[in-house]
């Protein structure tokens, strides 16, 4: 799953660019014109298959393995992706972890899990990710409507984490401000991915726009914000959601 090819200076990592969402924006950024980076944890099949459709396409792109509860791994990633095609421009951290259960009946190892992944994890990856960025750079979080309003019991502790990176992402702006980096997080609602199949009908009767959202429509918010033209927003969490969370 590697590639040798000429360094870029644009160059984008996706963490978790196997499916669903990530591989929409993996996919997108690589028609923008980024060679592509994308990390996986199981399943390299599906991690193949979007690099073999990127470079169906013309584009560049790797596949690399790292779970993003793993500090290392998500160094080691970055450096994989720096060493194959040169700085990075972009930076989209969309790995995350979702299962939901009542108070009474939540696992201590789930809760450590989803706080490990989902807030350590994004942490350590936008870190990473910065320190191998070109000045000017954008990073981007996919977070979740849930951070607003879920409406579901059992999904208190995936909404806090998802809370907690809305204001990571509002608090690393300024960090981020002198090298001209913005930093920006998504907060998708229902999407329809496979992790939403079995449901569907439920989630369409639920929302105010009588349906669910596609992978594409978030994959074009996040090529806006990694474009020139969203240079001058930063720190924001933008709701994508078919007015779900109003």
């Amino acid at each position: 799953m590697n590639a040798t090819v000429s360094p870029r200076s644009n160059t984008a990592l996706v963490f978790g660019g196997s499916r669903g969402i990530g591989a929409a924006i993996a996919r997108r950024l690589a028609r923008e014109g980024h060679p592509v980076a994308l990390t996986f944890v199981s399943q390299p099949e599906k991690a193949v298959a979007v690099v073999a459709s990127i470079q169906a396409d013309g584009g560049q792109a790797i596949a690399l393995q790292a779970d993003s509860a793993d500090a290392q791994a998500i160094a080691s990633s970055v450096k994989q992706a720096v060493d194959t095609f040169g700085p990075l421009q972009v930076a989209v951290v969309n790995a995350g972890i979702y299962q939901g259960s009542p108070l009474a009946d939540f696992p201590t190892d789930l809760l450590d899990r989803m706080l490990a992944v989902n807030v350590r994890g994004v942490f350590l990856a936008v870190q990473a990710a910065a320190a191998a960025m070109n000045d000017g750079g954008r990073l981007i979080t996919i977070g979740s409507n849930t951070a607003v309003r879920s409406g579901a019991v059992g999904s208190s502790v995936y909404a806090m984490t998802k809370s907690a990176v809305a204001t990571l992402v509002r608090e690393l702006a300024l960090d981020l401000a002198p090298r001209r980096i913005t930093i920006n997080n998504i907060q998708p609602g229902p999407i329809a991915t496979d992790i939403t199949a079995d449901f569907v009908d439920q989630l369409v009767q639920r929302n105010p726009l009588g349906r669910v959202g596609q992978p594409d429509e978030v994959a074009g918010l996040s090529a806006w914000l990694a474009s020139h033209e969203a240079a001058y927003m930063t720190g924001s969490s933008l709701t994508i959601d078919g007015g779900w969370a109003i």
